[in-house]
């Protein structure tokens, strides 16, 4: 079940909310979770079996180690929660690709024998990084363990951001799992902002997916076919994910939640060390606070930082899937905050002028994008020989059947929106007349719905990972 499905938005969403209200304050977390394991199992029972045995095991160590007095039992038991939360995330997310990288190498003439496939439970990846933050926090005496396991297994499964975050943190909402707020100013807070969400992903990241699907699934693209299928990728994973997350965010404001925010106007970046501050904030500040700093930070020189920003990107770009393009992908990255770093490059100084500064950071992610969307990195090269004109300039006839005057319409509005978003959000859109308010988002949501009801099955990008 996805959120911009018509089972989410027209049964599961309007029974949870009538159930949820309807509970008594004290028994809400009891429906929460009950409302998201169903959520949750709506695809598969055997996959909810494995989140709630997940959440156990990290339950019981959190105590374990609370309860410990000696600083080695409690690394022992950290120890064994981290490597549980390891193995249950590295044998679905990782098996396939060790097993075909074995076979490639056994069988090099291609006579591979069957193979049974692993199939990646969605989400495995946001709430092991969120049952290992727990178990760590817990470790390090930085929140105390959950007062029910009711409260911290409707934190794992919470499903408005079970399935592609935001990341989050246990000591961040247990206070809002105590008590939080709810009102009918929140609750219309958070139905704008679903709405919003919704908008995103179904009329911008989907009305320009088919464009970078057509490009990327080209044989020998031009200058223009990679590039417009380059740029359309780009605007659909920044809309589709970010879409998601102003849906979970919402989403959480109608049960009186306030996560954080995950994106804040990346495409405006003046540097890539700028741009991981303002992409998926919730996993980059989970890979510095549990990765980056554990391995000495910027603490133990000068050399050591470049190497621990490269390993920090690396296996940010690994966390994303088994494939080797997401490997360099991660290497991409790290490569270029490690030559920023070396520079003197930080946040609001940037290496070039402004003028220069947001087309060049802008060209880099593009090109590194290319890599995260090929399916693999003999499909990427090909691309990039399209990008750099190998093939030709103008648009093949390949890709011009495909693409129509509204297709670039959605792509050039999308690119607008991105870049206007930063001016956007300084509109005091709450001086505005309530009546405009309303039309505005009555608007976007029954065209949203509209587009919903008329178009095929289209899951959010970041379930695969």
């Amino acid at each position: 079940m996805v959120f911009s499905s018509p089972s989410f938005l027209f049964l599961f969403l309007p029974a949870f909310l009538g159930a949820y209200y309807l509970t008594p304050t004290r028994y809400r977390s009891v429906t929460i979770l009950a409302g998201s394991w169903i959520f949750y199992g709506w695809w598969r029972l055997d996959f909810l079996g494995l989140l709630i045995v997940t959440t156990a095991v990290n339950y019981a160590a959190s105590l374990a180690i609370d309860l410990s007095r000696s600083r080695k039992l409690r690394l022992r038991y950290l120890a064994l929660a981290v490597a549980f939360d390891l193995f249950v995330l590295g044998y679905f997310k990782y098996f396939n690709f060790f097993v075909d990288s074995v076979a490639a190498v056994m069988w090099p003439d291609g006579s591979i024998p069957s193979i049974a496939r692993i199939v990646l439970p969605i989400g495995i990846s946001f709430y092991v990084f969120q049952a290992i933050s727990y178990v760590v926090d817990v470790y390090r005496r930085d929140a105390p363990p959950a007062s029910s396991f009711v409260d911290f297994a409707a934190f794992i499964a919470l499903f408005p951001q079970l399935i592609a975050g935001p990341v989050l943190r246990y000591k961040d909402l247990a206070p809002q799992f105590a008590e939080r707020t709810h009102s009918v100013a929140l609750f219309a807070e958070g139905s704008r902002r679903f709405v919003i969400g919704l908008a995103k992903k179904v009329l911008l990241a989907d009305g320009v997916a088919a464009m970078a699907d057509a490009a990327f699934a080209a044989s020998d693209p031009t200058f223009m076919d990679a590039w417009l299928g380059a740029l359309a990728y780009a605007v659909q994973l920044y809309f589709d994910f970010s879409g998601y997350s102003d849906m979970a965010i919402g989403l959480g404001l109608m049960l009186g939640f306030r996560y954080t925010e995950n994106f804040r106007f990346p495409y405006v970046s003046q540097s890539i060390t700028e741009f991981w501050r303002r992409w998926h904030i919730s996993l980059s500040t989970w890979l510095r606070d549990y990765l980056y700093v554990p391995l000495g930070g910027n603490r133990r020189g000068r050399r050591r930082t470049y190497v621990n920003l490269l390993i920090t990107m690396v296996l940010g770009g690994v966390w994303h899937g088994a494939n080797w393009t997401f490997l360099i992908w991660g290497a991409w990255h790290g490569a270029l905050l490690a030559l920023e770093r070396l520079a003197g490059v930080r946040v609001g100084i940037a290496l070039y002028p402004r003028l220069l500064a947001l087309p060049i950071t802008l060209t880099v992610v593009i090109i590194g994008w290319v890599m995260f969307r090929a399916p693999d990195v003999a499909a990427a090269l090909v691309l990039y020989q399209g990008m750099v004109g190998a093939n030709g300039f103008w648009l093949s006839d390949d890709l011009a059947w495909q693409i129509g005057r509204a297709d670039l319409a959605v792509l050039a509005l999308a690119w607008a929106i991105a870049f206007a978003e930063p001016a956007l959000s300084r509109i005091e859109w709450e001086r505005a007349a309530p009546i405009f308010q309303s039309a505005g988002v009555t608007a976007l949501a029954v065209l949203a719905v509209l587009k919903v009801s008329a178009a095929t099955f289209s899951p959010f990008l970041y379930f695969q990972f």
